[in-house]
């Protein structure tokens, strides 16, 4: 696995997108920093591109490159190398790939700026720990995508689908939801429908951590009562793990059913 991982990784290196993503990151938060003159009104700017920008990328990514490798991969199917370690290996190539450039691209004007010296370490260290997830998250979920199509045209569809409701049309129904049903008590309800999408699991995290759940508006009081506790806060990041776990496993389970 590790050496398909090294392959994955280098291939995507010497891929010009990796370098546009790398640069797109790189002149965003110099971009940011010359216009803000203060890190922390940066690093709230820097969320709303993050949430919705990470995902998308590493939805598309994932997709392309499963898609773009095929042939490769049905050549190593025909090697004594087990199947799990095949996809696992370009998953973690790919995740890996997109996390560096997004880590590099941000944190390197950052850091030029003074980050270790300001009081906005810990709230852009946690940007980049989330970003970090969503990548991983999404990618996972991509490869899901693609392993269970064959025809491209529906594969990228239904990932770029998928973004779409993780990331605006489920935003939408949970609102409603909750003004719908406002004469009932909904805190179980908004935690656990929270929770169950990365994407308002990591914005609201970012949001407590910066100190303006009020943001958040009608649930904001209870959000900040739980995630804005350690124990919620280690709960909180307990999900996202799992929301990287589980389709890992999906991949591997896949990938040893899967006929190619």
């Amino acid at each position: 696995m590790l050496k398909i991982l090294k392959y994955s990784f280098y291939d995507l290196m010497r891929s010009r997108w990796s370098y546009v993503y790398f640069a797109f990151y790189l002149m965003l938060g110099i971009i940011l920093l010359f216009l803000n003159n203060d890190l922390s009104k940066a690093v709230i700017t820097l969320m709303n591109v993050i949430i919705i920008l990470v995902p998308l990328i590493g939805t598309i990514f994932g997709v392309m490159y499963y898609y773009n490798s095929k042939e490769f991969t049905e050549l190593l199917l025909a090697q004594p190398i087990k199947r799990s370690s095949i996809f696992l290996g370009q998953y973690l190539g790919v995740a890996m790939s997109l996390s560096m450039s997004l880590i590099l691209g941000l944190g390197l004007p950052f850091v030029f700026y003074g980050l270790f010296k300001s009081n906005a370490i810990w709230d852009f260290s946690l940007l980049l720990i989330t970003g970090t997830f969503l990548t991983l998250i999404f990618t996972a979920l991509a490869f899901n995508i693609a392993l269970s199509n064959e025809n491209r045209i529906k594969g990228f569809g239904y990932a770029i689908l998928m973004w779409l409701f993780l990331g605006i049309i489920y935003d939408g129904i949970f609102l409603m939801s909750l003004i719908l049903f406002e004469d009932y008590p909904l805190d179980k309800v908004s935690l656990i429908g929270t929770m169950l999408n990365p994407i308002d699991l990591s914005r609201t995290l970012i949001l407590l951590k910066l100190d303006i759940s009020a943001l958040l508006g009608y649930t904001g009081a209870i959000f900040k009562q739980f995630f804005g506790t350690n124990t919620g806060l280690i709960i909180s990041f307990l999900m996202l793990i799992m929301w990287v776990v589980l389709p890992v496993l999906r991949i591997v389970f896949k990938s040893k059913k899967k006929d190619f």
